[in-house]
């Protein structure tokens, strides 16, 4: 008789590729680069992109820009520059991180040539981070002074007011009776901001910035304290906080919008703020300002949307958030716009005046119109409150990408040390930040502010972005950047994102960046005019983050061998180990470029994890071939 078969050899043997991942022994890894973390739920990345893009610009910074404009007719060139400046952009951004999983330094091993345009995002993000707290630190300082049953900038006769403080009900009384001459008369919410909080009578300028404002620097410190809490554990940490403060601005904006509207007068401001005046559109003008609206509002060139993306799985469908970000950004601008001027329009009735003599953007707006806007409304201080509150939520998630854009991109150079310490880095970050911000609390501080605010984000962060988009789709190669995108999200970008790359973003910021040089005006608050050296001071600021560029190209050359030319060329092809940071994700020209990569085929482990072929390996397999079919193009 012939020996028995071993038992074992009877049972159908399944080939090593096609065990499921739950009988192997975990040796794949996960979807997600574990060390680095990852976005913890499914609605993480979203929110925190509309968080980071829906900020204080759009309530303080869009309704005035609008009306000053031609009113309704500003839409127009918005949109359009929307579509060929601000989505284009905005998902080439998305993509870089997400192919990468790297934050905006990493990020340049496409080509190491031009490092120094991540360091230049870098020193624009810390300055920008410093000022936006202070904001911040201001809008906490009127929370808690809205806490309170009379608001203490409702009436005259404070120690801080002047003779010629004019409470706005003398002025509906003497309506009924004599005319009031309001013009040299300032409002007590007026006085209560430069007077109280700012205490800037005890400045005499930039160059003398007085003494520290304790409560405003406890205000500095516990804004500080909040932004540490919030992204102690990284996008873990933030991508939870952002359910709240993404979404509840939203129910703020609304309530102040259903109590806007229906004030008497509110259809005056409203009109005011729509009416179109299409002459306006034929002057340049109208056309920077509406770019420079998108380009500030959706936070490109800031690294922010990158680093977010980079904490994205390979496949996320970035495509889709980019519309429903950009779109949702442009309506939230145009909804708050109805909440301030139907309140600008009650409260010119009130006073007697023109719209136009109530309207202003900025800090002015927030700090100083609308809270006596609210004055004149029943329960003012619970309206306050709620005004108050939105500017703060507002606030705080752009805050948290700033935050999370230098420690990220600090850790990500130097993952074995700062990684495990993330925690203790993230405080080392935000103590130096709020020591630099402590100038900014002084009764000076807020020429050192509109310093900031005019300089350390502009035209740097031009070069910037004009840098990004000229480097990926010329130096990097559009061809390969489409097929990065193909290999990722299974297909290629159309004509449209392809012609806004190549030619018309980059040609539009060219334009904005020349214009803002043509039209360059000196800083300027109330009737302060800013000293000559602290102009140069603000332009060093600007021209420090474009110098970053050339600095990093002299280190990339010195770091390569051969002549000036060899290490120029070397030193623009993307580093060996760039492309995705999953081993399974790296197919065609990525296979097995990683450091001790030991998987001849990555495909091979995308099936053994999903026991099959899935879209996004047909897609691998495409691009494989389209590959080998131009290298065999390039060699014939």
């Amino acid at each position: 008789l012939p020996s028995p078969i071993p038992w074992s050899l009877t049972q159908p043997v399944t080939p090593d590729l096609l065990v499921s991942p739950s009988s192997q022994d975990g040796d794949l890894g996960s979807e997600c680069p574990e060390d680095r973390g990852n976005w913890t739920g499914r609605l993480d990345f979203l929110l925190s992109c509309i968080g980071y893009c829906v900020g204080l610009g759009n309530v303080w910074r869009f309704p005035y820009r609008a009306y000053t404009n031609g009113g309704g007719a500003f839409l127009v060139p918005y949109f359009i520059m929307l579509a060929i400046c601000g989505i284009p952009i905005f998902f080439m951004e998305l993509s870089l991180g997400q192919f990468s999983s790297l934050g905006p330094l990493a990020v340049w091993k496409i080509s190491p040539l031009f490092k120094g345009v991540g360091m230049g995002t870098i020193l624009i993000v810390s300055l920008v981070a410093i000022y936006y707290n202070m904001i911040i630190a201001y809008v906490l300082f009127y929370l808690f002074a809205s806490l309170t049953s009379d608001l203490p900038w409702q009436h005259c006769g404070n120690w801080w007011n002047t003779d010629l403080c004019l409470d706005h009900h003398v002025i509906k009384a003497g309506n009924n009776t004599l005319p009031v001459n309001i013009s040299n008369t300032v409002s007590p919410s007026e006085e209560y901001w430069s007077r109280y909080v700012l205490h800037i009578q005890g400045s005499s300028g930039i160059g003398d910035p007085g003494r520290i404002r304790w409560n405003l620097c406890l205000c500095l410190l516990l804004s500080w304290t909040i932004v540490y809490l919030c992204i102690l554990k990284g996008v873990k940490s933030s991508g939870k906080v952002v359910y709240f403060t993404a979404t509840f601005p939203y129910l703020i904006l609304v309530m102040l919008l259903i109590r806007g509207v229906t004030l008497e007068g509110a259809w005056k401001g409203i009109q005011f703020y729509l009416t179109p005046q299409f002459d306006h559109l034929l002057s340049s003008k109208v056309w920077i300002e509406a770019a420079l609206q998108i380009f500030y509002s959706l936070g490109v060139g800031f690294g922010g949307l990158l680093t977010f993306a980079s904490y994205n799985t390979f496949h996320q469908n970035i495509y889709r958030d980019t519309f429903i970000v950009t779109l949702g950004n442009a309506i939230t601008s145009i909804l708050a716009g109805f909440a301030i001027f139907s309140v600008l329009g009650y409260m010119s009735q009130e006073l007697g005046v023109p719209v136009n003599q109530v309207a202003k953007a900025g800090p002015g707006l927030a700090f100083v119109v609308y809270p006596q806007a609210m004055t004149m409304l029943p329960l003012s201080p619970f309206w306050s409150f709620l005004f108050f509150f939105m500017l703060l939520t507002l606030g705080l998630d752009s805050q948290f990408a700033f935050m999370e854009t230098i420690v990220t991109a600090v850790t990500d150079e130097f993952p074995y040390y700062l990684r495990p310490k993330k925690a203790s880095f993230s405080a080392v970050i935000c103590i130096a930040l709020f020591l630099m911000g402590l100038i900014l609390t002084t009764e000076g501080g807020m020429y050192w502010l509109v310093l900031l605010d005019d300089y350390s984000a502009g035209f740097g962060l031009m070069v910037v972005v004009i840098t990004t988009c000229l480097v990926v789709t010329r130096v990097y190669g559009m061809k390969r950047f489409c097929r990065d995108i193909h290999m990722m999200l299974g297909f290629k970008p159309g004509p449209y994102f392809r012609a806004c790359w190549m030619v018309l973003s980059p040609a539009t910021m060219m334009a904005l960046l020349v214009y803002n040089i043509v039209k360059y005006q000196p800083s300027e608050y109330g009737n302060y005019r800013f000293p000559t050296w602290a102009e140069v001071l603000g332009i060093l600021m600007g021209v420090l983050s474009c110098l970053m560029i050339p600095m990093g190209m002299v280190v990339a050359v010195l770091q390569e061998e051969g002549t000036l030319w060899e290490r120029v060329q070397q030193a623009s092809r993307p580093a060996m180990d760039w492309g995705p940071s999953l081993e399974e994700n790296r197919t065609g020209v990525y296979v097995a470029s990683l450091a001790g990569s030991q998987s001849p085929k990555p495909l091979m482990v995308h099936m053994r994890k999903y026991g099959g072929i899935t879209s996004y390996e047909n897609t691998a397999i495409e691009v494989d071939r389209e590959m080998e079919e131009d290298d065999e193009e390039e060699s014939m």
